[in-house]
């Protein structure tokens, strides 16, 4: 399998993980510019997430969640704050999260969701 395709089934397995827990799904893949892309848009009771994703099948290169750097959450952060200007709907409450959808030891994925990840 491709890393894109990696990539996405990471993306559909941390959708249906965030379904389970009674998220709505607003939007996948929402792209802003040169700073990147939003992997899942999420609606948590009244609260907006911002949702990064990051998919491993080893922890060869180290585990998931410590590619999410300084500079990426920077970019998140701007794609947000574009999102929210230039969605109808206004949030009072937003978030950035973090899952890791880690596929080391068997076929199952372990999930790992981080609720309001900061600098």
């Amino acid at each position: 399998m491709s890393n894109i395709k990696f990539g996405k089934w990471g993306e559909d397995e941390a959708c249906n993980f965030l379904i389970k827990k009674k998220y709505k799904i607003i939007e996948k893949n929402y792209k802003f510019s040169r700073y990147g892309e939003i992997d899942i848009i999420a609606l948590d009771k009244d609260e907006l997430c911002f949702i990064e994703v990051k998919t491993r099948s080893s922890n060869k290169f180290g585990i998931a969640m410590e590619a999410i750097t300084k500079d990426k959450l920077s970019k998140i952060l701007l794609s947000a704050t574009n999102y929210m200007s230039h969605t109808q709907i206004k949030f009072k409450r937003y978030r950035i999260d973090a899952i890791s959808v880690e596929l080391i030891e068997n076929d199952k994925p372990k999930i790992t969701h981080i609720k309001n990840i900061e600098f």
